[in-house]
């Protein structure tokens, strides 16, 4: 008999980015509710019928999103801030303008703050809670609207819900209360979840607590424990339903004991990324409960070795009842592609190596059945060395010498430098490096690459593009210039398609955030660069002005993050080797007469191990060592600029300013400028930008709130060193409402330079 197998979330977006153009339709009122309520009822039959087929014995629902999970809980729960209630929305544009924001008729209000998940590329909305919220689950839900939904196609599934602990550790607090004094009404709303599922026929019941993998103290243990000792007491008197405990992202050894003890009827561990998985599962596990097993990674794309992967559930049967071990993913497959079925162009000898989530499926499949055919041929794809190592690249790798780390002469000094050099106003204007890219900039590159013009004319129009950019930067009243990058799809697959050692994917589309998809890179060998890949546009759009043009560049550790990495050798050693080719890009830029170059590492944190007591040992010790080995070189006139986004910085402030970098942009404002403490705590030296409004909405932020932000800055930050700049790149913005928001921003500063 085949064992179990479970599947923590399926991706969402649809093979062909179905979800994300119907959203955008549906922004743009091109269609009506209706019509993307069908898209999405499409896309969630697709993936449980997908897994049904494969036999999946738990199947998920309620993983689903317009959006983002964490703010469809908030809105299960009913906490929603009153300003989006206020303004007499449907409640799905209700949950719109909580995501990214709204401007029109009903009101003016910005979006909820948006964070990574964990240690993802996905990013969640943070919930709001306030003193006087009403946290209560109406019968009328999503978690039970899906389950129905499901069972109607003949599919049982599991109800998966982001847990009490998990969202009361990621949400904010505006009033007096905290997550304890919420902890009571959680229990209630949660309990009231589960009755109207098990009256509608569910078995199970999945709360999502991959926050238990951080450093839990022992108040949050406490806050934990107190939680489920109600809620599985009240549970198993009112419903007969069984409730899973889901982890992933890592272990949870601070509090396995008391999971144990609680009286899960599931328990969910990752054994991919959980260092001590294992050892805590073998030392103890409850009788008559199951093990859910993350033995397949949720968030590479690499085939699983059915080899490795059988001797460590031999090695579990040996503690734990085989019947109770189920095989399962170690997170939610949202982080990988749909499928290598839409992978036309690929080799099939490099394709064989790739499982996306539907191959993952089959994964679990061969896995739990024994398939001795299977595991043979899954034995065959790692015999022998895949990639052949470059020699020149090991020998580059091997001549690096502590001194390639260190920039001289030392900052204050390039910053006297260069401010004699650029002469700059106070509070310089500049942009994080993308403008709006139409329908014709697509299409013009799209063309490009099917073939159908030719280079000349793909250049000809990229330049007159440029050309209509700078000048209206110049109109606008920038001070520091950037050429729009309208010959980029994306700022890793950019340089990841140039890049020796990198393939390249046609349809290996994940989620990001709301309808923002990306399409990372894969590196399958030894990375180095073969000839310059920003030059000839940095250089023509220098041409264009007598302004000072920014030369515009991905960092190895976000190439590395925002890419499909190797598994045979280390991270380390893969930035190290993408720092490398980016160096001589920098060096070339530099060459060609580009005063400012700006090395985006807006995915730093991303890869931060989620306990502190790992943060330098395993990452940060080489993370930011990799950002000064790409600048070192350059002479002090040159100014480098760095960029961040969307992450918790406050706790890694002093290492952002170990790069070494000139000058660093970063999100800020949907995060209320929280970071300005901190940078002034750390007496922070770089030069800063936090970002005065948030790209990520349609809302055009006006002079007043620009300058009211410059102004509480200003008492966090010196004016000397204060840079004004929007939140991130305007790629995704429409041309209307950036130039209204650029012109504001630029008067926002022109104001504040003539108080000063």
């Amino acid at each position: 008999m085949a064992a179990k197998t479970s599947v923590i979330g399926f991706p969402r977006i649809g093979k062909n980015r179905e979800l994300k153009f119907a959203s955008e339709k549906y922004f743009k009122a091109e269609i009506s509710a209706e019509e993307l309520e069908k898209t999405a009822e499409e896309l969630r039959a697709y993936g449980w019928k997908k897994m049904s087929e494969a036999g999946i014995t738990f199947i998920p629902s309620n993983d689903f999103s317009f959006y983002d999970n964490m703010l469809d809980t908030a809105f299960l729960l009913g906490a929603i801030p009153e300003r989006y209630k206020a303004l007499g929305l449907s409640p799905l544009e209700t949950y719109f303008a909580a995501a990214h924001g709204y401007q029109g008729g009903a009101g003016d209000v910005k979006a909820l703050p948006m964070k990574k998940w964990f240690n993802t590329n996905y990013h969640y909305i943070v919930p709001e809670l306030t003193d006087d919220m009403n946290i209560t689950v109406s019968e009328d839900n999503k978690a039970l609207s899906e389950f129905n939904e499901a069972k109607s196609l003949g599919i049982k599934t599991v109800s998966s819900v982001i847990g009490p602990y998990t969202f009361l550790h990621l949400a904010t607090y505006t009033g007096e209360k905290k997550a304890e004094d919420f902890a009571a009404d959680f229990v209630n709303a949660y309990v009231q979840l589960t009755k109207y599922l098990s009256a509608a026929g569910a078995e199970w019941i999945s709360f999502a607590e991959p926050a238990l993998v951080f450093d839990v103290t022992d108040d949050e243990k406490s806050l934990f424990v107190s939680i489920y000792k109600k809620l599985i007491a009240k549970l198993h008197s009112d419903a007969k339903i069984k409730i899973s405990l889901q982890t992933y992202f890592g272990d949870i050894r601070d509090v396995y004991k008391e999971v144990c003890q609680l009286g899960f009827d599931a328990i969910g561990l990752d054994f991919v990324e959980g260092k001590k998985s294992f050892e805590l599962a073998e030392s103890s596990f409850p009788e008559n409960t199951l093990l859910l097993a993350g033995l397949v990674n949720g968030k590479n794309i690499w085939r699983a070795d059915y080899q490795k992967k059988n001797e460590v559930l031999a090695k579990l049967s040996e503690k734990i009842e085989k019947d109770n071990i189920v095989i399962g993913t170690s997170c939610s497959l949202l982080h990988v592609p749909y499928t290598t079925s839409s992978e036309e162009k690929l080799e099939q000898n490099i394709l064989e190596h790739f499982a996306y989530a539907e191959e993952k499926i089959i994964e679990l499949k061969e896995l739990a059945s024994g398939d001795t055919s299977a595991f043979e041929a899954n034995k065959k794809l790692f015999t022998g060395q895949r990639v052949e190592k470059d020699e020149s690249v090991q020998k580059a790798l091997s001549e690096i010498t502590e001194a390639d780390f260190v920039r001289k002469p030392d900052f204050a000094e390039r910053e006297k430098i260069q401010h004699e050099a650029f002469k700059l106003p106070l509070f310089p204007t500049t942009t994080i490096g993308s403008f709006p890219q139409t329908k014709e900039v697509r299409a013009n590159r799209a063309a490009y690459k099917k073939g159908s013009i030719t280079r000349e004319e793909y250049v000809k129009f990229n330049q007159k593009k440029i050309t209509e950019c700078i000048k209206l930067q110049e109109e606008l009243g920038l001070d520091v210039l950037v050429h729009g990058e309208f010959e980029r799809n994306d700022m890793v697959e950019y340089f990841g398609s140039q890049l020796k050692g990198y393939i390249f994917t046609q349809n290996a589309w994940v989620q990001s955030y709301g309808t923002r998809c990306v399409k990372p890179p894969v590196i399958w060998g030894d990375v180095s660069r073969n000839k310059p890949m920003t030059v000839e546009w940095s250089v023509y759009a220098q041409s264009q002005t007598k302004k000072i043009m920014k030369g515009m560049l991905t960092g190895p550790v976000t190439i590395l993050n925002w890419s499909f990495p190797r598994e045979d050798i280390s991270l380390k050693e893969q930035t190290h080797q993408i720092a490398l080719a980016i160096r001589e890009e920098v060096l070339d830029l530099e060459k060609n007469g580009i005063k400012i170059i700006q090395i985006d590492e807006a995915a730093l944190r991303e890869k931060l191990p989620l306990r502190h007591s790992d943060w330098h040992t395993e990452y940060l010790d080489w993370a930011i060592p990799a950002f000064r080995l790409v600048h070192s070189k350059v002479q002090p006139q040159t100014q480098i600029h760095t960029h961040m986004c969307y992450s918790e910085f406050n706790d890694i402030i002093r290492d952002i300013d170990a790069m070494d970098a000139d000058v660093i942009t970063f999100e800020a404002s949907r995060a209320d400028l929280k970071i300005l403490d901190a940078l002034k705590e750390a007496n922070f030296r770089t030069e800063v930008g936090p970002g005065v409004y948030d790209i990520h909405s349609a809302r055009v932020p006006s002079v007043e709130e620009i300058t009211e932000a410059l102004k509480k800055m200003l008492g966090k930050v010196q004016k000397e060193k204060l840079w004004v700049n929007p939140d991130c790149g305007l790629k995704t913005r429409g041309e209307e409402e950036t130039v209204a928001s650029l012109k504001n921003l630029v008067a926002a500063a022109k104001a504040l330079r003539a108080e000063a």
